[in-house]
Order: structure tokens, then C-alpha cells, then sequence
């Protein structure tokens, strides 16, 4: 059985090795990943846009160059950027990116593809988290062949963005600290607190993991003030002393990591909360992109699928609460609750969409993967019981059958969900690259850089492009056979547009949300 089961899992981890580098360059380059090859090569958003919104005629490839770093950009550079105009982004990643770009260049398959790689760092990783936590390897097994054909960490796995090293550095740490809280050795206290520390420089939310990781000790040691609550004293005060540099860069730009985050206030209703969180939880299991249209038997299966998903999910944590000891299902719960909580409670109470974002929720996902392997794992390995066994199979094969579909719908997409900016350009670059010597026309006043870089990686070498800043009014060059006029952002109405323009326009594409991003003028 279990050779078997080792064979299998092999396999699996074959096929999500496959998915997660093929067309790995295939789904368009969003606004985010823009801003990564941007952070990597030096530049700043800044001094680019006073070079490129100048009204002058530029090719895709003007905009593309400040993608790349010239010989005088270096990796301090990528750090000074990074500090004065995003803080609220740790720097590891895209240091680890400006060097993975000097050896392997920085191509989209080449970028994408150090995320790629740091994804499979995720199954060691949490076939360790599994042992310690769990003392099993059947379950590791398990979670390891689950992970691995989980869409969720597939697209991720294909973002240009530092997700992967977070998934991989809060399965570490969370290992590292259940090792040296048993063993009481101090080479594993300073094995987590520099897992800790590396997990911190690479995502700012892992302040929340810190929190979980305290309360969790401090419950287990009943509050008394033993070795382990002082080693783990000492190595917070190493991590927050390691931090400390980066801190003062986002307290002196806090004005920017305000104006960056605060697209996160858009108002939203409850119930939209409430199907977005729902609707993230099943991804990590299925998810053939809510945002695609596939006919009435996606609406019909989709919800039936997802609500099957959620009540897994649900009984799972459940079933560890009542078969494990407190040691093992409080680790869990915390993982989940206390990443959680700071993130919904400030949605529900001010409104916003910060905990529709997957991405942030990470760490509470790892935690719901861990019960459901544990579930699965116990029906199938430690029960007598025959159709409690081939239960707990069905289960798992069908879970692996879903993610299977999942990654392979993905896999032969152009977009999906992930993209959560400008997911039009890939369309409005095919209307665009029909027509024969083509114009666009764009204001890049409103933070639209990462769209307009976006969209110049879609559209072919004869486009043009013509880049102003307001209250400037664009003299438009003869010798074109098309104007288009890109919005570049949302909500700008055509009046407000037609104004920068200095002349009136007819919409060319609407988004499923109404919006109007490519405009041309009215003959």
C-alpha cells in the first residue's frame, strides 16, 4: 500500500511539475508582473513616466526597455525602489528575481519561471510541516499529491509575483518552530528564527503568522515562562531587530503605502464578500475561472462542486478538532483565525476588498489543506472499516480528478481570475493588432503605467503608442489608419475623456463590468 502510494504521489507531483511550467508565458504579462520586472531592473515609476509621457510616437519595445536593467541598474537599485515607491512589498523576492534575471535573462517564461521553481519547494515543505505536526507521512504523502495538482498553487506558481517563496517560508517556519519547540535544541531555534525572518522580508503579512506562531506557544507552554517561551522571545526580538530597516522605509514612505493600497476601499456588499471567500476556499481544489463563461452546465455544477468542496473543508476541520490533541488543532485553527480575522473584521466593519484577495489569505489556506489531508489520510490509512476506506478514496481521487481539470482549462487560457487588472488586453490587443498601422492614444497620468506595459507585451511590433500627461491635449501624427483610445483605468467617464482628448469618441470594447476601456474618435 504503501509503495503504491509513494508511486502515485510521484506521479502527481510529474503532472504538477507539467502544469506549472507549461505555457508558462502563455497568459498575458498583468499590471502586478509589469511592476515586478519593473522593481527588479532598477527604475522607478516615476522617472518612466516623465520619459515616455512626452506626446512623442513610441513602439511597444519604448515601453518594454525599462522592463530590463542597463549595467549602471543594480540590485540597489531594485531595494531603493522598491523602498521609496512600494514599501509595503518586502524586497527578497526581487532581489532573488534581479539575480535570476542576470543568469536566465528577463523574458516572461524566464521570470515567471524562479516562481515556477520555488513552487516546488512547497512539497518538501509541507510534507515536513505534515511529520511535525502530524507524526505521519501517509499524511504528508497525501497533502504533498494534493498541493501538487492544486490549481490554486499552480497559478501562483506561474505569477511573476513573490507567492510562491511566501507559501514555501510559512511552511518552513511553521515546521521549524513545532521541531525546535520538541526538541528544545537552540540550532533549531535559530533555524526558525531565520526561516522567520526570510518569510518576513518576503511577504510584510507574515507579522500576522508571528502572532499565530506566539499565541500558539504560549498556549502549549500554559502560559508559564519556560525555555521555549524564552527562546521564542529571543528570536522575535531577532527578527524584529533584522526587520527594523525595512520598517523605517514604509513609516517614511507611509504617504505612498497609503495612495498604493487604497484601491483596497472600494465598497462592496456582504454578500459579495461572503461568495468571494467561499468561492477562494474551493480554489484550492477546483476552479475553472468564475470570471469565464462556459454555459448553463458551469452555472449549474460549478456551485454544487464548490458547496461539496466547503462542506469537506468544513467537516475536516471539525473531524481534527475532535481526533486530535490540542497540540495539533489549535496550530491549524490559528493559521487560519488569526491571518483571517485582521483581514475580514476592517472589510465588514469600513467596507473594502482587501479579503477577496487570495493572495493575502494564504497562510489560512495552508490550514485548511492540512485538516483535509489529515481527514483524508485517517479514513483511508488508520480505518478498519472498508467503506469508510474506499470513501476516503473517492474523495481524494476526485479531488485530484478536479484539480486535473482545473490546471488543464488553465493551462490553455490566455487569462484567468489571478489577472485582476486589465484582464481586457488580451481581447482589446486583438482588435487592435487587425487593423493595419495603428495609434493608441492614453492618459498615463492615473496609475496606468502597468496596464499600458501590459497591453504593449499583446499587441504586435506595428502598433504605436502615444502617451500623455493631463492637462496636456495629444497632437495626434498623420499616417495612421486607426486611432484607439486606451482608458488604461476604470471608472473615468467619457466626458472626463473626451476633455483630455479635445475631441469626441465612441466606445470599440466594453467589459463584462460595462466598463469602457478602448475608445475611438467619432467620424
Amino acid at each position: 500500500m504503501r509503495n503504491k502510494l509513494r508511486f502515485f504521489i510521484l506521479c502527481l507531483i510529474a503532472i504538477g511539475t507539467f502544469f506549472r511550467f507549461f505555457n508558462i508565458d502563455k497568459k498575458y504579462y498583468w499590471y502586478d508582473e509589469t511592476f515586478t520586472s519593473l522593481r527588479i531592473s532598477g527604475y522607478k515609476e516615476s522617472e518612466i513616466i516623465k520619459q515616455v509621457a512626452t506626446g512623442q510616437i513610441l513602439t511597444p519595445q519604448d515601453l518594454q526597455k525599462y522592463q530590463y536593467p542597463t549595467s549602471e541598474k543594480t540590485v540597489f537599485d531594485t531595494i531603493q525602489g522598491l523602498g521609496t515607491e512600494e514599501p509595503q512589498l518586502t524586497p527578497l523576492y526581487f532581489i532573488l528575481a534581479h539575480w535570476w534575471g542576470r543568469v536566465f535573462g528577463y523574458s516572461i517564461a524566464a521570470i515567471r519561471s524562479l516562481s515556477a521553481i520555488l513552487s516546488l519547494l512547497i512539497f518538501p515543505s509541507i510534507y515536513w510541516l505534515c511529520l511535525e505536526l502530524f507524526q505521519s507521512s501517509l499524511t504528508g504523502l497525501l497533502a504533498v499529491g494534493l498541493v501538487a495538482v492544486s490549481p490554486f498553487h499552480v497559478l501562483y506558481a506561474q505569477e511573476a509575483r513573490p507567492y510562491s517563496l511566501w507559501t514555501v517560508t510559512i511552511l518552513v517556519s511553521t515546521a521549524a518552530l513545532l521541531r525546535a519547540i520538541k526538541l528544545k535544541k537552540k540550532r533549531w531555534w535559530v533555524i526558525y528564527t531565520f526561516s522567520l525572518i526570510i518569510s518576513l522580508y518576503s511577504h510584510l503579512l507574515t507579522a500576522l503568522l508571528a502572532l499565530a506562531h506566539a499565541i500558539y506557544i504560549l498556549i502549549i507552554e500554559k502560559y508559564r515562562w519556560t525555555k521555549n517561551i524564552l527562546r521564542f522571545s529571543v528570536s522575535l526580538a531577532f527578527v524584529g531587530i533584522s526587520f527594523f530597516p525595512w520598517i523605517v522605509s514604509i513609516l517614511i514612505s507611509r504617504q505612498t503605502v497609503s495612495e498604493r493600497l487604497n484601491w483596497i476601499d472600494r465598497p462592496i456588499n456582504v454578500f459579495s464578500l461572503l461568495i468571494s471567500w467561499l468561492i477562494n476556499i474551493a480554489r484550492g481544489y477546483f476552479d475553472i475561472n468564475s470570471n469565464a463563461d462556459y454555459g448553463e452546465n458551469y452555472f449549474i455544477l460549478s456551485p454544487l462542486i464548490i458547496l461539496a468542496i466547503l462542506v469537506l473543508v468544513a467537516y475536516s476541520l471539525y473531524f481534527l478538532i475532535c481526533h486530535t490533541p490540542m497540540r495539533v488543532w489549535l496550530l491549524v485553527m490559528l493559521l487560519i483565525g488569526v491571518i483571517a480575522i485582521p483581514i475580514i473584521i476592517p472589510d465588514l466593519i469600513w467596507g473594502g476588498i482587501r479579503s477577496t484577495k487570495a493572495r493575502y489569505l494564504i497562510p489560512c489556506y495552508l490550514g485548511m489543506r492540512l485538516a483535509v489531508s489529515y481527514f483524508l489520510a485517517y479514513k483511508i490509512f488508520a480505518l478498519k472499516s472498508k467503506v469508510a476506506q474506499n470513501q476516503g478514496k473517492i474523495i481524494t481521487i476526485t479531488l485530484i480528478f478536479l484539480g486535473l481539470i482545473s490546471c488543464t482549462f488553465s493551462a490553455v487560457s490566455d487569462t484567468w481570475w489571478i489577472k485582476e487588472w486589465g484582464q481586457s488586453n488580451p481581447a482589446i490587443a486583438r482588435i487592435i493588432n487587425k487593423t493595419k498601422r495603428p495609434l493608441i492614444v492614453s492618459d498615463i497620468s492615473d496609475s496606468s503605467y502597468g496596464n499600458l506595459t501590459s497591453l504593449s507585451y499583446l499587441v504586435d511590433s506595428k502598433v504605436r503608442f502615444q502617451l500623455i500627461l493631463k492637462p496636456n491635449i495629444p497632437q495626434i501624427p498623420s499616417g495612421f489608419s486607426d486611432i484607439f483610445i486606451y482608458t488604461a483605468t476604470v471608472d473615468k467617464p467619457q466626458s472626463e475623456i473626451e476633455q483630455t482628448m479635445n475631441f469626441p469618441l465612441q466606445p470599440i470594447f466594453i467589459d463584462g463590468n460595462k466598463q469602457v476601456w478602448l475608445w475611438k474618435p467619432k467620424k
